[in-house]
């Protein structure tokens, strides 16, 4: 993808995973969906770093905004399982750090997001985020545009989980709709699956 980063925005590096995580970790801590899988705000940035580490650092694009903002993307065709050991820190992680039950809620959101994930081409955004201090600074708009402009040019659409309805304004400020609302597992709060078809050019 032809992506052109703005100032104040750099691609992450691989020594960068533990700051993803902690930035995206710090951004989720009241998100509705990941406490109902976690259990709490322990188990967040661990998980994070390692998903960053494992898969988006080495098959996405992962941006950050100075220390204060973090996103993980990734094109369709290159998700990828993640691997045994990759699994078994998630898993030790959850069992230190999680809430009772915190894996087997974590192994159902991750086929149940796997089951709704759409099939034809496009570009995943699996996080975007802020730490609290840097909120309301336009880091989130920052980290958006050249994303969006690299999708447009490949006229691929973009697809999302937003797992907190306060920041549906956000996303729909940028030209993601609902496809639909879906739990991933019983009794959970709701993910909204969100689309972006690619924009002509002004």
């Amino acid at each position: 993808m032809d992506i052109e980063l703005p100032s104040g925005l750099r691609n992450a590096a691989p020594s960068d995973w533990r700051l993803l995580g902690e930035i995206t970790g710090e951004a989720f801590e009241t998100d509705p969906v990941n406490m109902w899988i976690f259990g709490n705000q322990h188990a967040l940035s661990p998980t994070f770093s390692i998903l960053a580490q494992a898969n988006y650092l080495k098959h996405g694009i992962c941006h950050l905004a100075g220390d204060g903002g973090a996103a993980m993307w990734i094109e369709s065709q290159n998700r990828q399982e993640l691997g045994p050991w990759a699994t078994l820190r998630i898993v030790s992680n959850l069992l230190r750090r999680g809430s009772q039950g915190s894996i087997a809620r974590a192994l159902k959101a991750g086929a149940a997001m796997d089951a709704h994930h759409p099939k034809e081409p496009h570009l995943y955004l699996f996080t975007i985020g802020t730490r609290k201090a840097n909120r309301g600074q336009g880091l989130g708009k920052l980290m958006m545009a050249p994303m969006k402009a690299a999708a447009d040019k490949a006229r691929l659409p973009c697809y999302l989980e937003n797992s907190n309805p306060m920041n549906t304004g956000f996303y729909q400020s940028h030209g993601f709709e609902r496809m639909k609302l879906f739990e991933v597992g019983p009794g959970s709060p709701p993910l909204e699956a969100m689309w972006r078809e690619p924009r002509a050019a002004d």
